[in-house]
């Protein structure tokens, strides 16, 4: 009896000696093939079986022998063959019909049977699941030839704890790997982020008789929202000081690339350069949008990506804006003469849908105290807590508000964006980029008649 008593106890330091081993194996390893290198060799010890084997089952079908241990090299070969026989025959009748949860239990139960068919009887065979997030993601089998082994409950309960180690490893990795992936995605949109506000105006230029104020708030960190302030000669980029400068005529953009993010963020850094060498060519709006439509047409067919772009040249000499339109929302022009808005627009589809489009261009002669609001969607499609939109109604009673009370541009647009805010409700964010800019002429010819009054309420 204490012989017994005494290999029963050696037994029980041994399982325990080496679940404590798995357990540390499974806290210091940060390579999982070498965790998964562990398990059928643990899993065939604890219980005295003569080997085990560890099965994973990926969601594209495919059924692997990752791992086999034999405590001896007798029928490891025949054992191995066996194995993948099985794994092949699961694979081959591999059907993706149903949720994940019922594809992976319906694979497991077929490798069940395919693997007892092909050891044979000559094998006592116990395998246990590997599950991760409910769903089975492997068999874990131990087996052994002694033909009075007997597969006890508390040799099952081991394996059990064997497979429950290994579904806990390799969730592990998964979540490392996930949050990898989220880091360096982090990574590239800080990057991105970082270009494209070096890309967007960050200074005003001066134009003779405009008050200019502009800012996009981007939904993430890279947006598709697009402005600029473009000149339209050699020498306004070389000297942008000089009053020849500011006499000279300025291109105004706006546009709005479909989705978000860094795709979006690296079709409007291209439309940004492109926009551009076509104003040095001095080719009218609806011509330049054209070219623009051609050149981007290849790019973005394939992409499900397109483009809006509103386009405009002013002249102070003139105070004339000539402009041409590809569906962006078009901009709204408040006459100081008679309180009254219009919205700026001419006949013109996306960027990059039809090769064949045409475009047309308009002219708008600006008078004193005459105010024009460049915007993009994220504005008017913005929703509060009851998702109700703000609308262009709403931007346009604003923006009349905003006109006859504020003093410049910068303060236009300070009090839309907070008009916006209090809109959509403390706390919370729009779904889209935001992008607003606004044109004023200086009123130094405008008498004031307006009466001060209370902004709008919505």
């Amino acid at each position: 009896m204490k012989e017994l008593v005494t290999r029963l106890q050696r037994e029980q330091f041994k399982i325990q000696d080496l679940l404590s081993s798995l357990g540390f194996a499974l806290r210091s390893l940060n390579n999982l093939n070498q965790f998964l290198e562990l398990i059928p060799m643990i899993a065939s010890r604890v219980t005295d079986a003569s080997g085990g084997a560890l099965v994973l089952f990926r969601p594209d079908g495919q059924v692997r022998l990752e791992r086999l241990h034999c405590q001896s090299d007798d029928h490891c070969q025949d054992v191995k063959m066996a194995l993948e026989a099985a794994t092949r025959q699961v694979t081959a009748s591999f059907s993706p019909a149903g949720s994940a949860i019922e594809i992976a239990r319906t694979a497991m139960l077929s490798l069940d049977r395919h693997v007892h068919r092909y050891l044979g009887s000559d094998f006592q065979i116990f395998g246990t699941a590997i599950i991760v997030k409910n769903v089975e993601r492997g068999r874990l089998y131990v087996f052994s030839r002694e033909v009075d082994y007997a597969w006890s409950e508390t040799r099952q309960k081991l394996v059990r704890l064997v497979a429950d180690q290994t579904a806990v490893a390799i969730e592990n990795e998964e979540l490392t790997v996930a949050l990898r992936k989220k880091e360096r995605m982090g990574r590239e949109l800080e990057i991105g982020a970082e270009i494209q506000l070096q890309l967007l105006p960050r200074t005003f230029p001066t134009i003779d008789g405009i008050d200019l104020a502009a800012q996009c708030r981007t939904a993430n960190k890279v947006g598709g929202d697009y402005y600029d302030f473009i000149p339209t000669t050699y020498d306004q980029i070389r000297h942008p000081d000089v009053q020849s400068s500011a006499l000279a005529p300025w291109s105004f953009a706006i546009g709005d690339v479909m989705g978000k993010g860094v795709p979006a963020g690296l079709i409007m850094t291209m439309l940004r350069g492109m926009l551009r060498a076509e104003v040095l060519h001095s080719f009218s709006p609806a011509k330049i949008l054209h070219h623009l439509n051609h050149v981007m047409h290849t790019d973005l067919e394939n992409s499900s990506r397109f483009v809006t772009l509103f386009y405009g040249e002013y002249d102070p000499k003139t105070r004339t804006l000539s402009y041409s339109n590809a569906a962006h929302n078009p901009p709204l022009l408040w006459r100081a003469a008679t309180n009254t808005v219009t919205r700026l627009d001419t006949v013109g589809m996306l960027l990059g849908l039809d090769i064949d489009t045409h475009y047309y261009e308009e002219q708008v002669e600006l008078q004193p105290g005459d105010t024009i609001l460049y915007y993009t969607d994220g504005f008017t499609d913005a929703a509060n807590s009851k998702g109700e939109r703000m609308d262009e109604d709403n931007l346009i009673n604003a923006l009349k508000w905003a006109c006859r009370n504020q003093h410049s541009a910068q303060d236009i647009l300070a009090y839309l964006f907070e008009m916006l805010q209090r809109f959509v409700g403390h706390g919370r964010h729009t779904e889209d980029d935001v992008t607003l800019v606004v044109m004023r002429l200086k009123p130094e010819l405008q008498l004031n008649i307006f009466s001060q009054e209370a902004p709008p309420t919505s």
